[in-house]
């Protein structure tokens, strides 16, 4: 499986939404997300996503998704190229990272987990396969296993 990083930043978006979205995944809804993925085009439908708080406390991972729809570009004025590439996703876990993470930063500066770069600049980094073994795991063990969430239908 490959699986990539995604990034939040409150101090850069500070997210209000993010409480009623984490009630409904924990409801079992199939709740889809846009999100930024950097300048990364190699991730495709399928992939699995992991979503790093960083820059304010708590830091960690705290939701994980699967890939529905590979990066496209959406037009940004403010960007230096005029857009920027999105994917859409699908969680199948969420917490409200305002007051909790999974996995936090610190457990992740030991091994396995300290073979990866976790505080990148942007996402789409892609997680190297003895953290993502590992973090996978871990994951499992805090969240429980659970079925592949289907994709929500699209809003055409």
């Amino acid at each position: 499986m490959t699986a990539f990083l995604l990034i939040w930043s409150p101090k850069k978006w500070p997210w209000p939404e993010l409480p009623d979205v984490a009630r409904r995944v924990a409801a079992g809804d199939a709740v889809a997300d846009v999100w930024g993925c950097g300048t990364a085009r190699g991730l495709l439908p399928g992939d699995r996503v992991f979503v790093h708080r960083v820059a304010q406390e708590p830091k960690g991972v705290f939701a994980s998704g699967w890939v529905t729809r590979a990066p496209y570009e959406v037009p940004d004025a403010g960007a230096r190229r005029g857009y920027r590439l999105c994917i859409d996703f699908v969680y199948d876990w969420l917490v409200d990272a305002h007051t909790q993470v999974v996995v936090t930063r610190e457990e992740l500066r030991s091994h396995p987990f300290s073979v990866q770069t976790w505080d990148a600049q942007m996402s789409g980094t892609l997680i190297k396969p003895m953290a993502e073994g590992a973090l996978e795991k871990l994951w499992t063990a805090r969240t429980g296993r659970r079925a592949r969430p289907p994709a929500p239908p699209s809003a055409t």
